[in-house]
């Protein structure tokens, strides 16, 4: 299988190397690599130089951008700079953080998932994190939820779901359309990805107000936006989180902004999530 990855990069001198380095010994080495290199005032740029003198299959992509950390929209705009230039004769597209270290047998055991299997639409491994000389598993993850810092996808299930949204939750968008186009989620226990950079240090108020937009344009509704602001803030063990998630959801719905699903996506969506909620709790 011909595997596209497209890794937006943003001051990640010290960890940019690493990932690289992680993807280049692949025993299935991908179609190629392009790095966004995305505003950078570090060393990012002439480490991934390094690399592209190295290995022909590295582009980079150097994109002017703000300094300003927004998830989602930055992210995303930096991952499609690198999408205008991909060979699209893929068959399978990546979206990559740069502060992970895969195991050298990464990509070979999506390819065996996605072929053994023609309806999964998308695979990834689980994150860890370095705690006390450590690698364990990272609280953030579900068995559920492929994080956005390792996205897989098949060429035809991101063409089904209209790539990726320009928003802060694009990466539960994307699932949750991956699911109303009849494609299947898988996530591989045995691959432990090592990520270097815990998520969410950077985040600030203004943010973390996106998380109750999000919810807003992904058309849950206040309840089911209460109940995951309400589970999100005791797992962080915050009351500020919480407050912020729902004066986010109230001010989208004030403004009105874009929605990322139509409105009959939105009722698959609920009705997916209340479901999921009544299996837990019955």
């Amino acid at each position: 299988m011909k595997f596209c990855i497209i890794i937006p990069a943003h001051n990640e001198e010290d960890s940019i190397g690493l990932t690289l380095d992680s993807l280049v010994k692949q025993s299935l080495l991908p179609q190629e690599i392009i790095v966004v290199n995305d505003n950078s005032t570090d060393k990012t740029k002439e480490i991934v130089e390094g690399f592209q003198q190295q290995y022909n299959f590295i582009k980079l992509v150097n994109n002017t951008s703000s300094n300003l950390h927004l998830p989602g929209t930055k992210i995303i705009n930096a991952f499609y700079k690198g999408y205008e230039i991909a060979n699209k004769d893929f068959d399978v597209i990546c979206k990559f953080d740069a502060d992970l270290i895969f195991p050298l047998n990464y990509l070979e055991q999506l390819a065996f998932h996605f072929k053994k299997d023609e309806t999964i639409g998308m695979v990834a491994g689980y994150c860890y994190i370095e705690k006390n000389n450590q690698w364990i598993l990272e609280n953030l993850t579900r068995d559920d939820h492929i994080r956005g810092a390792l996205k897989a996808y098949t060429k035809s299930c991101f063409q089904a779901i209209g790539k990726l949204k320009k928003s802060m939750g694009w990466d539960t968008t994307d699932e949750l359309l991956a699911k109303f186009y009849n494609y299947k989620i898988l996530l591989d226990k045995s691959l432990h990805v090592k990520h270097l950079k815990p998520t969410g240090i950077s985040y600030n108020k203004s943010a973390k107000h996106l998380q109750g937009e999000a919810m807003y344009k992904m058309r849950y509704g206040f309840l089911l936006t209460l109940l995951t602001a309400f589970k999100m803030g005791l797992k962080k063990k915050s009351f500020t989180y919480f407050y912020n998630f729902i004066i986010g959801y109230i001010k989208a719905f004030l403004n009105k902004p874009e929605q990322l699903v139509s409105q009959e996506q939105g009722k698959f969506i609920r009705n997916l999530r209340w479901k999921g909620i009544k299996e837990k709790l019955f």
